[in-house]
Parts: structure tokens; C-alpha cells; sequence
């Protein structure tokens, strides 16, 4: 006999660094409908920007995401400079490139860790935001700050790169944190417990990805070889080699390889800009707008981020419009968790990275407003899960609690 039971996530959940509301209709464990709400956490920085001079705008938009701080500053004096076809220093361009790479490694760390411990992988957890420090502070000592670095300014950057600073700098990235992502490498792809796990879980087709039109990881996941660094190259991506990562699976461990790989392609990136930094000045000092529009974009750690800036010629946006990329992945939720079980929702939805904000309210009751779940109910099933499939693959509860830190019951 069917038995629907309506699931809340959100608005506030551990899992939602912003506040976003999904409502899962499940029988038993099965999810048969998923129903999302959005508009939780509207703080009219459009509408601010107007209110701003260009200089102060950047400030602002580096306010919409506090993990990605530099995404959408690089995006918005992208916009900015187009109306003018402003002439941006060379020096300032690859420092450009440097910041949001190093950005794209923290946050997809910050990821791969928040990842292993809903899967109940809380050595992932806790190695993968220990090799996260490194590179904010590598941020502290270029910027002042680990997060909001406020390195944007439109005709450059706000603060230059220290040349006898360089070789400390490719010592953190070569032999701390590259080896961690190779350990990762190794830990993710050869775990037959991960791979039992994840494998087949939360498909999204490359139909789906285009129709959907996901972008970042999310796309690249399913098939779909889509990166605004590669296809239209602005600051320095077009002056150094790296690779576009793509997987066909579409589920969520080829979610989790594609990260883990554009870590690598990270730390490259970073190393060529911090080689071959021009010498010169780092700001064009641009003093005056021209009436007009601009369309400025960047790849983020989650995918394109768009930003539209339309000038009257004064010294500040009288339109300012934003496109974050989480705004054309979280739909594809509708695709990838139907059908799918409860334990394995949580990581569905994990798996595209969602940018919210982290405050927790997660309740499940019945019609009789008695509690059913709770959000530490929910990740323990998924983490139960993962154990099960290791003891289904013949581990033995040593060997499992030597990869999950503890015994799951």
C-alpha cells in the first residue's frame, strides 16, 4: 500500500550554504517528486549597486557568495571593462588568473570534504579542509584576507604579487597540496566502497545537462565540455595550457573525479601564471565610464557567473543584473533525484555544489506533528549506506573503520 510522506530540506540545512527550501514526496524510501522553492534570501545587491560607484560595487558583489568571494568581482569588472574595451595591465591579468584558481582549489576542497563526511568519510573530511588551509593563507599573505580578498578593481588588480614571494608559493602548491590531491586522486577513484556508493547515483543525462543548460562540474560530470576559461579566454587563460576535465557518467563519483582533477589543472595553472608573471604596473587607473553596456563573465569553482552592467556615462551602474551558476544547476535536482532513495538525497544534492548559506532547520514529521527525521537522521542513513555497501563488498569492520573513522550502527 503506498504511503507518501512529505520531506522538507531547507530553507536552512548544514548541506545549503544559502537558504533554499526542497520538498521530497517519498514512498518508503523511494523519492517519487521533488518540489523546489527559492527567494529565501534576497538582499537586493542589484538594487545596491546602483547606489555604489563602480569602485565600491566591486566590494559589494564580492558579498553574494562568501566561499567564492572572488568570482563575482572578477565577473563584474569583466562587465565593466567591456563598455569601454578598457586596456587591463598584463601583470594585473595573470594575477587575476592566480586568485581565481586558488579560489576554484579551496572551494572544490571545501567540497570533497563536506562530501566525504555525509558519505561518513570524515578522514576525507577532515585531510581534505586540513590542505585547504595552505591556500588561504596563501590569500592572507597575498591579500591581507583568507576570504573577501578584494583584489578586483576595474583597469586591474588592488594589490601586487611580491617576486620574492613566488618560490615559497610554488612550494606550498607543489609539495603540500598537490600530493594531498593526488592522495585524493588515489583515495576517490581506487575505493571500491566510493565506487559502490556513488556510482549510478543521481544520474543527470548530457540531454538533461543541455536542457537544463548546467554549467561547471555539473555539466562537465555529465559530458557536456562547456568552460567560459577555455571557449571565450579573458585575464591569462589563453596564455597557459591546461585542460577542459569532462566525464560522460553524469552521476555523482563523476561529479567528485571532475573536481578532483580540476584541482590539478588548478595547481598547473597557478604554477605557468606564477612563472611567467610580466613584470609592469598592476592598475590602468581608470578614472571615467563611457555610457554604454557590458557583458563580463567568469568560470567559477561552480561554473559560468555572468555579470550585465549598463553605464549613463556617470561613475556608477544605473543596471546591474547577475547570473550566479547556481541558479541553472539546482533545477537539474528535478532530474538526478527522482527515483533515487532518501539516504542518497542528501549527496544528490550535495553533488552540485549548491551555494547557500549554513544554518540548519531540518524536520520531518507526520500528520500527527510527531518528529520523524531530523538533519542528523538523514545524514546518518547516508552514511549507514556507505557502510552497508563496504560489508556487501566483503570488508571487514577494521578495514571500514579504518576508511570512515568510525563503526556506523
Amino acid at each position: 500500500m503506498s504511503h507518501k510522506v512529505t520531506i522538507p530540506i531547507g530553507p536552512y540545512h548544514p548541506l545549503q550554504e544559502e537558504p533554499e527550501f526542497y520538498k521530497l514526496i517519498v514512498d518508503g524510501e523511494k523519492v517519487l517528486d521533488v518540489d523546489v522553492r527559492i527567494g529565501w534570501n534576497h538582499r537586493g545587491i542589484e538594487k545596491l549597486s546602483e547606489s555604489k560607484s563602480f569602485d565600491q560595487s566591486a566590494y559589494l558583489v564580492e558579498r553574494i557568495c562568501g566561499i567564492c568571494s572572488t568570482s563575482h568581482p572578477f565577473a563584474f569588472v569583466n562587465a565593466v571593462e567591456d563598455i569601454d574595451d578598457i586596456h587591463v595591465p598584463e601583470r594585473a591579468l595573470y594575477i587575476r588568473t592566480i586568485i581565481g584558481e586558488l579560489e576554484r582549489i579551496h572551494s572544490h576542497l571545501l567540497w570533497l570534504g563536506l562530501a566525504g563526511h555525509f558519505l561518513g568519510y570524515n578522514t576525507v573530511f577532515m585531510w581534505a579542509w586540513r590542505y585547504r588551509e595552505p591556500v588561504l593563507d596563501m590569500f592572507e599573505a597575498i591579500s591581507g584576507n583568507r576570504n573577501n580578498y578584494a583584489m578586483m578593481k576595474v583597469g586591474g588588480v588592488r594589490r601586487d604579487i611580491d617576486n620574492t614571494e613566488i618560490p615559497r608559493y610554488k612550494k606550498i602548491l607543489n609539495d603540500e597540496v598537490l600530493p594531498a590531491v593526488e592522495m585524493f586522486r588515489g583515495a576517490v577513484l581506487d575505493d571500491p566502497v566510493l565506487a559502490a556508493r556513488l556510482k549510478g547515483v543521481g544520474i543527470l543525462t548530457r540531454e538533461d545537462a543541455i536542457d537544463y543548460s548546467a554549467l561547471g562540474p555539473t555539466a562537465r560530470a555529465s559530458g557536456y565540455d562547456v568552460d567560459i576559461r577555455r571557449d571565450e579566454p579573458y585575464a591569462a587563460y589563453g596564455k597557459v595550457k591546461w585542460n577542459v576535465i569532462t566525464r560522460k557518467e553524469g552521476d555523482v563519483f563523476a561529479k567528485a573525479v571532475v573536481r578532483i582533477l580540476e584541482l590539478i589543472e588548478s595547481i598547473k595553472i597557478v604554477n605557468q601564471c606564477l612563472d611567467d608573471l610580466p613584470e609592469g604596473p598592476i592598475d590602468e587607473n581608470v578614472k571615467q565610464v563611457s555610457p554604454g553596456d557590458g557583458i563580463g563573465h567568469h568560470e567559477a569553482p561552480r561554473g559560468e557567473v555572468i555579470h550585465i552592467v549598463r553605464c549613463d556615462g556617470t561613475n556608477r551602474p544605473v543596471r546591474h543584473k547577475v547570473r550566479a551558476p547556481t541558479f541553472m544547476n539546482f533545477p537539474t535536482f528535478k532530474k538526478t533525484i527522482v527515483g533515487q532513495t532518501i539516504a542518497d538525497a542528501t549527496i544528490i544534492l550535495a553533488a552540485i555544489d549548491p551555494c547557500y548559506c549554513c544554518t540548519e532547520r531540518l524536520t520531518v514529521v507526520n500528520k500527527k506533528d510527531k518528529m520523524v527525521y531530523d538533519a542528523h537522521n538523514l545524514i546518518h542513513m547516508s552514511q549507514h549506506r556507505t557502510w552497508d555497501m563496504g560489508k556487501s563488498l566483503g570488508l571487514s569492520d577494521s578495514e571500514l573503520i579504518k576508511r570512515m573513522g568510525k563503526k556506523i550502527e
